[in-house]
């Protein structure tokens, strides 16, 4: 038996495929797995035969977890090389998705979280099962919502991209789509039938998916979306948890606790990329930005810190520093986001 690939790429009929297989890491994106998909993209961009891509994946639970965190807390801690070399290739990925001309379909069939969210959220078609589970939970290890997070985040609806950055609450397939974050929701069973009729007949992609797909459940988090508009209003950290405090509700004091265990520098930086985000003229602008504030907070200590407690030792008590809101400074975010020299920034 040859050497098991971490993504499957392989053509069917016209259809090309890509999928994620690396199940034991939830399919955690590594730099060689971004490469591959890379040069599949750039393969078949010229190839008239293929006319679709899918990208999902291959076995296991979950459809892909984010990027390979102990990597980078591996690098960060020390020149942070090889995390820069992860980030440069992961975004072009990620943009690479966002600007091809053949249609993507992304089957989001489980965990979506971090990386995930970046190569499933550039496709033309995204699908949703009631298995989904999309998140950006990077706050939480001291990272920020990247991958395109600034972009996506901030063209939500009213707040939520906000309150999703902020706690990196989970969202379910029902809520990815009431948000626009899936463009179709169908049951995980018919996940198969739907593949099979797209590489069957993939002229038809749009008739195909809008025949499979189901109304999607009512969205839980809807019910919360005024309280979300309200709470989560200012881009001021401090101001947000005010308004939690001063609310004194159930739901609020459920979200305040959740702030209160998240890195407030990365949560600070995540207010600041949401509201640089709405205003990006293009998708490259986000990229070379994200890049810039990626680089610096992965060797900083909440990154390494945020790993340690709830990665290597899991003991989910990460001490942050600074520990509270107020400690962050304005000056410390505007460093994190200085624009990087040419020679080191993020290009094509």
């Amino acid at each position: 038996m040859g050497v098991i690939e971490d993504v499957i790429v392989e053509v069917e009929g016209a259809v090309g495929r890509i999928r994620l297989n690396r199940p034991n890491a939830i399919h955690a994106l590594t730099t060689a797995m971004c490469e591959r998909v890379l040069d599949a993209l750039e393969r078949w961009c010229h190839d008239d035969g293929v006319q679709v891509i899918i990208v999902d994946h291959a076995q296991g639970r979950g459809f892909c977890a984010g990027g390979d965190i102990r990597q980078l807390a591996q690098s960060g801690a020390g020149d942070g090389s090889k995390a820069r070399q992860f980030f440069a290739t992961e975004y072009r990925m990620n943009h690479r998705l966002f600007t091809y001309a053949k249609p993507v379909v992304a089957f989001m069939d489980g965990i979506t979280m971090g990386g995930g969210v970046g190569i499933s959220q550039p496709a033309r078609y995204r699908v949703a099962t009631q298995n989904t589970r999309l998140a950006m939970p990077e706050t939480g290890i001291g990272l920020f919502p990247d991958v395109g997070g600034g972009w996506y985040l901030s063209r939500l609806p009213g707040r939520f991209g906000q309150y999703l950055a902020l706690t990196g609450n989970q969202l379910d397939g029902a809520e990815t789509f009431a948000l626009g974050l899936a463009t179709h929701y169908l049951p995980a069973e018919q996940v198969m039938e739907a593949k099979a009729r797209i590489i069957a007949h993939p002229a038809a992609l749009e008739a195909t998916l809008a025949a499979i797909s189901e109304p999607a459940p009512a969205a839980g988090i809807l019910a919360h979306e005024a309280a979300i508009n309200k709470l989560f209003a200012s881009d001021q950290l401090e101001t947000v948890f005010a308004a939690l405090e001063a609310d004194g509700g159930v739901w609020a004091t459920q979200q305040l606790g959740v702030l209160k265990n998240r890195s407030p520098q990365t949560m600070k930086v995540s207010l600041r990329l949401l509201r640089d985000g709405a205003n990006m003229a293009t998708f490259e602008d986000e990229m070379r930005q994200e890049y810039a504030v990626a680089t610096r907070v992965v060797q900083r200590h909440d990154f390494l810190e945020g790993v340690r407690a709830v990665i290597v030792d899991k003991d989910n008590a990460p001490r942050w520093n600074p520990a509270t809101p107020n400690g962050v400074s304005d000056s410390d975010i505007d460093q994190i986001f200085a624009p990087l020299p040419d020679g080191e920034a993020w290009h094509l």
